[in-house]
This record gives C-alpha cells, structure tokens and sequence, in this order.
C-alpha cells in the first residue's frame, strides 16, 4: 500500500524525497543579521532528519526587517558569508533539498526575543522605529511605525529581490517568501494594519497590490527552474473586517498566475486581539479551502503529531505536504518514527545505520550486505 508521507513530489527541478517539510522556525540567535555556531548545530541535526525540504528560518531583508536583534538577515555580503559557512557543513553531511524563508517584519520589528518579554523595544534601548504600511501600531501601548512612502516600497521590493539573489548564489534549493503572521507583506493584505487611502489599501485589490509586486520581482530575479513559495496567513482570527479565508483564496490564485509554486497556509499574527481556536490540525481545513482553488501544491501546518494523522491529511486530499515545526524541535527524528509507524522507507546517514530497530528491519533499506 502506498504511503503518501513518503511519496516524492516535485517543485520545478527540485524533487522532494517525502512530503515532510521542516517549517521555519525563528532562532533568535544571529548577530547583527549573522548566522552563529548554534545555526550550524540547529540546522545540522535538522539536516540529518531525513524529510524532504528543511526551510530555515524568517531570514529579514534589510536590517530594520528582523523580528528581534537576534534574527537571521541576508542584506549585506556579511550576513551571506556567514550563512555559507553553515550551509558548507550541513552540505558536507547531509543531502536534504534547502530553502529559506525571505521577511519583513514591518510593525513586529524591534521586538525583544520570547524569552525577553518579547516587547517593542525602543530606539534608545537598543532597537529601531519599525515600519508599516499605515502608522497603526501593534499594541495601543506601542509607538506607533513609520508609514511607508511610494519610494519606501520601490526599496523594499528591491531588497526582496537582492535578498533572493544572494539565496540563489548560496545555493538555495527554493525560497520561500513570507505573507503571513503579522508580519510586513501580511499587514499590507489585512485590513487590520493596512489603512492606507492609496492604490495600496482599501479595496482587496489594493491590498493585494504590493506583496504581488514584491512575488512578481522575486519570481522574475530566482532561477526559472528553482521553486518559489508563498507563506499566507488564512484568516486573522479576528472578525469579518479583518482578513478572511475567502481574500486568502484569491491571494493564493494570484500567487499562482506569478509563477508561485506551492502555497504553505498558516494562519493569524496581526494582532493580538486574535482569538484562535486550537485543536490538532486546527489549520487544515483552511489548507483544504484553498488547494481546492489553486493547481500547485499546498503545505499544512499546526499542531500536527502523529505520524497517521499526517498521512490521512494527505490521504484526504487535505494538502499536499506537511510542515512541521514544534515538533521536529521535541523529535528530530520525527521523520524515522514516522516511516516505522507507517511502513515506509526513509534515507538515513550510514553512520546511523545500526540504530535500525530489529522491528523494522527494512527501514533504511536492505542494508544487510553493507554491515557485514
């Protein structure tokens, strides 16, 4: 019986192995934009997972795009020298297809990290003004961004654009470009942070406006034959005037007439007066939603565990890949338990081969011959 977890699934040139995604998942652990030694020991065990895409982290743009002072940039030729020499050991190691996850935080910037409080820091404590398409802050106790001229998103286009170049010079497998949670190209789309009064805001169309300008010029600088992806929020759990499934749909049909390739669907972030409701594989129905209106390929994410309930996702015809995170994080090996459990196969470094469990004697492969 096919096992669809493990059925391989292509992206332009690029073929995934399986349908397990690691998703993004901020470290907080960069300096001045540059990946650090816990980059190197993060990604490389991630690296040695056996799923079939690894995409690292919200990798900012431009300086005053990071989260927090502690995010991942890829802006200036420091940044790009420091990422390579991450990527040259988990290349040396592992062979796992890599993306990155190009970002703004727009009004989210200059935020202490989670274990700090994870609060706007100010400018004379070591942060800087965010930006954002209207001067709405995110929290009433918040000063409020800087608005965002013609000639500001002109720039900002263009260090997407710069951003995916140097990705394409690192070597990326694909990128992932992010619409979603809250951040810049997301408050562009909801009507919750974007109260412009320009070709820019108001109408869906014009809110529409920009992230598209921004996926049409990465789409025309990244390879013809790499693979771009889009991370949207679907809905932001807030009420009918803020940014619903049905606008996320549209997104996602314009996204694929850009030359977008897969759409990952996570939903929420743009305040904090979201109510979400939680439940495993809480996202997948809006997943669902919008595979049944695009023709490429759609990732799912939150709160999925379980090796079966991946599968029947699939099975479903819910989506197309799995993203996880939180869960890679507690088990890194998530992807090895998960052929076992299922009875599939999956790759797996030689110099593990003797963890092979008795049990499951086929799970790396007749590897008999090779021990001997």
């Amino acid at each position: 019986m096919t096992v669809q977890l493990f059925e391989p699934l292509s992206l332009r040139s690029l073929r995934l192995p399986n349908r397990v995604v690691i998703a993004p998942m901020c470290q907080y652990s960069a300096i001045d934009g540059r990946a650090q030694a816990w980059h190197t020991a993060h990604l490389g065990q991630l690296a040695l997972s056996g799923a079939g895409l690894l995409i690292l982290e919200a990798t900012a743009v431009e300086p005053r795009g990071r989260i927090t002072p502690g995010c991942l940039g890829l802006y200036d030729d420091a940044c790009e020298s420091a990422l390579e020499g991450v990527l040259k050991v988990i290349r040396s190691v592992a062979p796992i297809p890599l993306a990155i996850q190009l970002s703004h935080a727009g009004r989210k910037a200059s935020s202490g990290r989670p274990w700090e409080g994870g609060a706007l820091i100010p400018a004379d404590q070591g942060g800087w003004k965010p930006i954002a398409p209207s001067s709405v802050p995110l929290k009433e106790s918040e000063a409020a961004p800087d608005a965002l001229s013609r000639e500001d998103l002109d720039r900002l286009r263009d260090q997407f654009v710069a951003a995916a170049s140097r990705a394409d010079r690192l070597g990326f497998d694909a990128v992932e470009v992010h619409a979603a949670h809250g951040y810049l190209l997301h408050q562009f789309l909801s009507p919750v942070a974007n109260q412009r009064a320009d070709e820019f805001g108001g109408s869906l169309d014009n809110r529409m406006r920009f992230p598209l300008e921004v996926l049409a010029a990465v789409r025309s600088a990244w390879p013809a034959h790499k693979a771009l992806g889009v991370r949207l929020s679907a809905t932001d759990w807030i009420d009918t005037s803020s940014w619903q499934l049905t606008e996320a749909i549209e997104f996602a049909r314009r996204c694929e007439t850009l030359g977008v390739d897969w759409i990952d669907v996570s939903s929420a972030g743009i305040s904090p007066q979201q109510k979400i409701v939680l439940g495993p594989g809480y996202q997948v129905p809006f997943a669902k939603a919008i595979r049944e209106a695009v023709r490429i390929p759609v990732m799912t994410v939150g709160l999925i565990t379980e090796p079966k309930q991946a599968e029947q996702i699939l099975a479903e015809g819910n989506a197309d890949m799995i993203g996880l995170a939180r869960a890679m994080l507690y088990d890194p090996r998530w992807v090895w338990h998960a052929a076992a459990a299922l009875g599939a196969q999956v790759p797996a470094p030689r110099q593990y081969w003797r963890s092979q469990p008795r049990e499951h004697p086929t799970l790396f492969g007749d590897i008999r011959t090779a021990q001997r």
